[in-house]
C-alpha cells in the first residue's frame, strides 16, 4: 500500500521536537555502549513521505540535516527552502538527473553505478563527496554493490578524478527485530576498515549511513555514523 504524504497538517513541530529528543538519547545510549562518542554520529530525517509544505515544520522543529530520494523533489523543495536545510540525496540516482542535483546536495549516500560516477565526474565543479551503496544481504533485484564486486567497481570509478568516495552505506534486508540485520551493519563496518586501508591516500570510508527508524541503535552500536531516520519523528 502506497504511504501518503505527511503535509504541514498532519505534521506537529512540539511533538517531532520531543521525538528527536529521544532518538537522540538513543544514540548517545547505543554510542555509550560501543563506546562512542555521539557527536560521532549525525541524524539524518529522510523527507521522501513529508510534502512541501510539511518541511516547514520540520524547520520549526529544529531539523537541519535531510534526505531525498527523489531528485525531482530536491530540486522542488529545495526551491523553496534552500539554506533552512542540509541536503543529502539518499535514493537511486539516474545519470540524467544528475546534473540537477549535484549543485544542491552535500552527499550523495547511494552511489552504485559507473554511468552515474561518470556523470558526476562530468558536471561536478568540485571534487564530490559520495558514499558506495553495498548490497551487503546480496538481495535480488535490490540496488548497491555487491561486496564481491567493490574492489573492481572502486577501481573503475577511480577513473573519475572528481568523485570522492568518503564511505559505505547500505539498506539491509527488512527484518521486525533489529538483531537479525546486526550482522549486515557488522558486515559494512568490517568491509569500511578494509577499503580505507586499501584506499589509504586516495579515499576515506569512515562515513556509514545505515540504520533506519526501526533499527538505528544497533546500527549506531555496530558503526554508523549517519542514521536515516522518519517515521520514528513524525508519529
Amino acid at each position: 500500500m502506497k504511504r501518503r504524504l505527511k503535509t504541514a497538517a498532519d505534521l506537529d513541530a512540539r511533538r517531532i521536537r520531543d521525538n528527536l529528543a529521544r532518538v537522540r538519547e538513543e544514540v548517545a545510549a547505543a554510542c555509550s555502549r560501543a563506546g562512542r562518542g555521539a557527536s560521532e554520529v549525525e541524524i539524518l530525517v529522510a523527507t521522501k513521505y513529508v510534502s512541501a509544505d510539511g518541511l516547514a515544520v520540520l524547520a520549526d522543529a529544529g531539523i537541519v540535516l535531510i534526505g531525498e530520494n527523489r531528485a525531482q523533489d530536491l530540486v522542488a523543495k529545495h526551491r523553496l527552502y534552500g539554506p533552512r536545510f542540509t541536503w543529502d540525496f539518499i535514493g537511486h540516482l539516474q545519470s540524467n538527473k544528475v546534473r540537477r542535483v549535484l549543485p544542491l546536495m552535500r552527499l550523495i549516500h547511494s552511489l552504485d553505478s559507473l554511468s552515474v560516477t561518470a556523470e558526476i565526474n562530468r558536471h561536478a565543479r568540485t571534487r564530490t563527496n559520495v558514499l558506495l551503496e553495498v548490497n551487503v544481504g546480496q538481495e535480488a533485484g535490490k540496488c548497491g554493490i555487491i561486496p564481491s564486486e567493490v574492489d573492481r567497481f572502486l577501481e573503475e570509478a577511480a577513473k573519475f578524478p572528481k568523485v570522492n568516495f568518503t564511505g559505505l552505506m547500505t539498506m539491509p534486508p527488512l527484518a521486525a527485530n533489529p538483531e537479525v540485520v546486526r550482522p549486515a551493519f557488522a558486515a559494512l563496518r568490517r568491509l569500511a576498515s578494509d577499503l580505507s586501508q586499501k584506499w589509504h591516500g586516495k579515499y576515506s570510508f569512515e562515513r556509514l549511513s545505515m540504520g533506519t527508524s526501526q533499527d538505528f541503535a544497533v546500527a549506531v552500536e555496530e558503526g554508523a555514523t549517519i542514521i536515516r531516520v522518519g517515521s520514528v519523528l513524525y508519529e
